[in-house]
């Protein structure tokens, strides 16, 4: 169920949080965050991006009013939790440090090598991987104790589940700290070893993927497909909506990750859903998936 609190109301134990990322996810964070009475820094990697994300939070914020969610009182003190950066030495002084960049190991082990060099040494670095190894990032640290994931789910406002993975590096001192971040964000966290695709999408995945599958081999429709399992299964939307909702190309992303890991014929990319990707429909970001939009 979503959290329609205009503000999380557990108690604030952060007062300075950085996010790195500024796509749809980093505005999620950003705006969960502020909500929480916590000021966050949204890093991107250009001030263009940077500004777009906090337009997209005012807009998002000013929506809320509309429908009398929230105040424009409420809406501007959140906004005022919220900054912007190009510059990752502007996240030096952060208590925490949340990643949400492209979903590439490689990416990700250069950000925390250089946040671990440029943030204050008691600070937790965290991921919100959705399936990748945390301890292959907490390795590019000299602080493999204070490093976590912590995987919101998208859109971060609404959804009420956090992932918090420990990997065997991780202290448990870091993961009580992380409670109770993600306390004070006013979210549910479920603790999961950091093994690929953790709880949500070790799960979710393969049903997906087994969907394309029946799609390809003529079982039934796309369209038959999602009316039966929201009518079937009460879910709120069939799996070709969701995958276009995730994105098509983290999907093939987190498919393969799992497919390395495991070795699971349920978790190889199926053509369709590779091809998709090839000829650029990723699904709602780019009007075009599976659904047109």
């Amino acid at each position: 169920m979503p959290n329609d609190n205009p503000t999380a109301t557990a108690t604030v134990t952060f007062s300075r949080v950085g996010v790195c990322g500024s796509g749809i996810m980093g505005a999620g964070l950003a705006e969960v965050i502020a909500r929480a009475g916590i000021d966050v820094i949204v890093r991107s990697r250009s001030t263009e991006a940077a500004e777009k994300m906090l337009a997209t939070v005012a807009a998002n914020l000013a929506k809320q009013v509309a429908k009398a969610k929230m105040t424009q009182e409420e809406a501007d003190k959140v906004l005022s939790h919220v900054s912007i950066t190009s510059k990752l030495e502007d996240l030096a002084d952060c208590e925490l440090v949340l990643e949400s960049v492209v979903e590439e190991i490689a990416a990700k082990q250069k950000l925390f090598a250089e946040l671990d060099a440029i943030v204050d040494k008691k600070a937790i670095l965290a991921t919100n991987t959705s399936t990748l190894a945390v301890v292959e990032m907490a390795r590019a640290t000299q602080r493999p104790d204070q490093v976590c994931g912590i995987h919101f789910f998208n859109p971060a406002v609404m959804m009420p589940l956090v992932e918090i993975i420990k990997p065997i590096t991780c202290s448990d001192q870091t993961i009580a700290r992380t409670v109770e971040f993600v306390q004070a964000c006013g979210k549910d966290g479920v603790h999961v070893l950091d093994r690929a695709g953790f709880i949500v999408n070790a799960l979710l995945f393969p049903y997906l993927n087994n969907a394309v599958r029946m799609l390809e081999d003529g079982t039934a429709n796309m369209q038959d497909i999602d009316t039966a399992m929201k009518g079937g299964c009460n879910f709120p939307m069939g799996p070709f909506a969701l995958l276009d909702l995730v994105g098509l190309d983290t999907s093939v992303s987190i498919l393969d990750a799992l497919y390395a890991e495991f070795k699971d014929d349920n978790f190889q990319v199926r053509p369709m859903l590779r091809t998709l990707v090839a000829e650029g429909k990723l699904g709602r970001k780019t009007k075009q998936g599976f659904f047109s939009y």
